[in-house]
C-alpha cells in the first residue's frame, strides 16, 4: 500500500491509499503556498503580525470556553476567514487541465474496493 498518486498542480498534491481510504499530502502547499505568506507578513509588519496572531489565540482560548456560537467564536472564524483568503487563496489549491484527469483516476482506482489484508491471507490459506 506504498503506491501514491501525485496530482499536477501550481503546487503539487498527493494521494496515498490507507487501510480506510487515502491521505491526501497537501506539505508543498502548506510550505510554498500559507507558510512562506505567512513569513512574508511577518517580514513586512513584526509587530503587526505578532499581534494578530496573539489576538486571534486569545479569541479561539475564549471560543473553547463560551463555545460554538459565542461572539468570540464567530469573531475568530471571520478573521481566521479573512486571513486564509489573504495568505492561501481562501484555501483553495487549484489544479488545472491534466491534474483534474490525474486526480479523477486517482481517486477512482483508490475508491475502488480493495480486499482486507486479514482477507488476503485467508485467501491465500
Amino acid at each position: 500500500m506504498n503506491q501514491h498518486y501525485t496530482i499536477t498542480a501550481p503546487i503539487p498534491i498527493t494521494l496515498r491509499p490507507t487501510a480506510n481510504g487515502v491521505d491526501l499530502d497537501v506539505s508543498q502547499w502548506l510550505t510554498r503556498g500559507v507558510l512562506l505568506e505567512l513569513f512574508a507578513d511577518a517580514a513586512e509588519d513584526p509587530m503587526g503580525f505578532a499581534e494578530e496572531m496573539a489576538d486571534l489565540h486569545q479569541l479561539a482560548v475564549s471560543a473553547q470556553h463560551q463555545g460554538r456560537d459565542s461572539h468570540a467564536r464567530h469573531e475568530f472564524d471571520g478573521r481566521v476567514e479573512k486571513l486564509l483568503d489573504r495568505v492561501a487563496d481562501g484555501g483553495r489549491i487549484p489544479v488545472y487541465g491534466t491534474g483534474v484527469g490525474q486526480l479523477r483516476d486517482a481517486t477512482a482506482e483508490l475508491a475502488a474496493p480493495r480486499p482486507v489484508p486479514s482477507q488476503r491471507e485467508a485467501g491465500a490459506a
